[in-house]
């Protein structure tokens, strides 16, 4: 079994002004990724699986490592010792399933997990519950140290992100995220079928790479920003999240709490800003 691409062609019926031809169109690629984690308990080498995610082939390895970043697994990239792809028996190799190896200093409480994405799939859990969750975790208040972006690069990063957008060009199918400095440099950008994806693929690229905490950038994300992706921003140390499109309300009152700013509907020029306002000179 090979590697996937990112984009896969389809034929299909193309119907404008009347008028129906057969052509050729490319497709985003959705497959499931299984991640497993390896680790050392009691001298016990242990393998366990621990998430399936609908996933765009491609940065699989930054993909998990954001995952595991965001939900507390990896604090420090010594923690993931080595990602691989796995081998299921004597088959080829199986790249929808990623395995993480971690470190001897890592510790992981594979109960702990498996409670925390119950409750996250859960009805009747209330928005206070789950910031205290956030909390609980040990995420930090991001510091007020004179971190400032101007307004007139954040009328542009909607467009800066666009431009990085590739496969969305040729599908236009894709969520992106991207990090991005003061001055408007990208740092990373990642694209994926799913939102949340894509932030995790930008996030453990920087995570991979030592760049986390992310004091001094901004994140930029091409769709709404919901409570998950608010938390991987605030666990990365990320002090300023731009979105196209709308926030949700518990987002909202995740950056109120841990002194994010966050932006939405960043297009046209213009965007609202929800909290954090003292950052946007």
């Amino acid at each position: 079994m090979g590697k996937r691409g990112a984009t896969r062609t389809v034929r299909i019926h193309r119907h404008r002004d009347g008028v129906a031809t057969r052509e050729k169109d490319a497709v985003a690629v959705e497959e499931p990724l299984e991640i497993r984690v390896s680790w050392t308990d009691g001298g016990t080498r242990r393998t366990e699986a621990l998430s399936v995610t609908m996933r765009t082939p491609g940065d699989d390895f930054d993909l998990v490592a954001g995952f595991l970043h965001g939900e507390g697994v990896a604090s420090v990239t010594d923690d993931v010792q080595e990602l691989t792809y796995c081998r299921s028996g004597e088959a080829a190799q199986d790249y929808n399933v990623v395995e993480a190896r971690l470190g001897p200093g890592a510790t992981f409480d594979a109960d702990r997990l498996r409670r925390n994405f119950y409750t996250s799939s859960s009805c009747g859990v209330c928005g206070k519950a789950s910031l205290e969750s956030v909390e609980a975790a040990g995420c930090e208040m991001l510091p007020d140290d004179g971190f400032t972006i101007g307004i007139d690069l954040l009328k542009e990063l909607p467009g800066l992100l666009g431009k990085g957008q590739g496969v969305f060009d040729r599908t236009g199918g894709l969520h992106a995220a991207g990090l991005f400095d003061v001055t408007g440099r990208c740092r990373a950008l990642r694209e994926d079928v799913g939102r949340h994806n894509a932030v995790d693929k930008v996030l453990g690229h920087a995570f991979l790479r030592s760049g986390l905490p992310a004091r001094e950038r901004i994140l930029v994300v091409s769709g709404r920003t919901s409570f998950e992706i608010v938390q991987k921003a605030v666990t990365a140390g990320v002090p300023c999240l731009v979105a196209v499109g709308a926030p949700s309300s518990l987002a909202v009152d995740l950056a109120v709490r841990f002194n994010q700013t966050l932006v939405g509907f960043a297009r046209d020029g213009g965007f609202n800003v929800y909290a954090g306002l003292e950052r946007i000179q």
